[in-house]
C-alpha cells in the first residue's frame, strides 16, 4: 500500500460514494485529510457521524467541515480552515459532483448551468485555490474524478458529459502548469461505479422506461453487459486514487485514466 506519512490532502464530496472510499484510504495510507461536503451542514445527522467515523478510523487528523464547491466564499473558507486544521495542502481529490438526465431538447438552462458550475467550474474553483502553494511548495498531487462520459457521450445527459470533457481539458492544463514543479494533475474516469448516486442515476432510467424493470433488475442488467460481468466498486477507485497521490506516480501527469472493466460507457 502507498505510504502518505506526513501529507495532507482534501477530498471534496467525501462523505458519500467514491469521495468517502477515497478519503479513507487515504487516511489509512497515513495522511491528514480534510473532507469537504454539503452533506457536513447536518452536523447531528447520524448517517454523517458514521461516515466521518469511517475515515477516522485510521488515527490520522481528520477536518470535515461544510463545501459548496459552486460558491467561492465557500470555497475560501473551506480552503482556509483545512489549512489550519492539517497543514499546508500536499493532494487534492476533487470527488464533488452531480447529474441529472435530460435530453438536449427542453433542457433547462438552470439545471445545465448547476451541472456545470459543480462538475467543472467547482473543480476549478478548489485547483485554483490549493495549486499556488503546491508550486511553491515543489509537491502537489491533484487527482480529478471524471467519467467515460468525457469521452462517450449519451444522448439524455449533455450537461454531464460536456462537464466531464471540459474538465478533462482543464486537467491537461493543470498539469503542464505544474509539471515543472513537482506538481501532477491526473483524472480518473470510471465507467458506472456502485455508489447511491448510480443507483439515483438508475431509477431515472426505470421510471422513463415506464417501470418495467426494478433497479436491481437494471443494475443486474448493466453488470451483465460489462466485459466483466460486475460493477466496479468504490474502493477500487480509492485504491487507484491513492497510488496517484504517492511518490510513485510522479511521472504520471496529464493522463485519463479508465477503469471500466472493458466497457465503453
Amino acid at each position: 500500500m502507498s505510504d502518505l506519512s506526513g501529507k495532507s490532502a482534501i477530498v471534496t464530496g467525501g462523505l458519500s460514494g467514491m469521495g468517502l472510499a477515497i478519503a479513507t484510504a487515504l487516511t489509512k495510507a497515513g495522511a491528514d485529510v480534510s473532507v469537504g461536503s454539503r452533506s457536513v451542514a447536518g452536523r447531528d445527522d447520524a448517517r454523517y457521524a458514521d461516515e466521518l467515523k469511517l475515515i477516522r478510523e485510521a488515527g490520522q487528523k481528520v477536518h470535515a467541515a461544510s463545501l459548496d464547491v459552486t460558491d467561492q466564499a465557500s470555497v475560501d473558507a473551506f480552503v482556509t480552515g483545512a489549512r489550519t486544521a492539517i497543514g499546508p495542502i500536499d493532494m487534492l481529490v476533487n470527488a464533488a459532483g452531480m447529474t441529472s438526465e435530460h435530453p438536449v431538447c427542453g433542457h433547462d438552462d438552470a439545471l445545465w448551468n448547476a451541472i456545470l458550475d459543480t462538475n467543472l467550474t467547482g473543480a476549478f474553483r478548489m485547483m485554483r485555490a490549493v495549486l499556488p502553494a503546491m508550486i511553491d511548495n515543489g509537491f502537489g498531487r491533484i487527482v480529478n474524478i471524471g467519467s467515460t462520459a468525457a469521452s462517450v457521450g449519451w444522448a439524455d445527459n449533455p450537461a454531464y458529459c460536456a462537464s466531464k470533457a471540459g474538465l478533462l481539458g482543464l486537467t491537461r492544463c493543470v498539469a503542464l502548469e505544474g509539471a515543472a514543479h513537482g506538481v501532477t494533475c491526473v483524472m480518473v474516469s470510471p465507467t458506472w461505479v456502485e455508489t447511491d448516486l448510480m443507483r439515483r442515476d438508475v431509477q431515472e432510467i426505470v421510471n422513463r422506461e415506464g417501470n418495467t424493470r426494478t433497479v436491481d433488475q437494471a443494475m443486474a442488467d448493466i453488470a451483465a453487459e460489462n466485459p466483466q460481468k460486475r460493477i466496479i466498486q468504490t474502493e477500487e477507485i480509492a485504491d487507484l486514487v491513492t497510488y496517484l497521490c504517492s511518490d510513485a506516480a510522479r511521472g504520471l501527469t496529464m493522463e485519463n485514466l479508465q477503469v471500466t472493466g472493458g466497457a465503453l460507457w
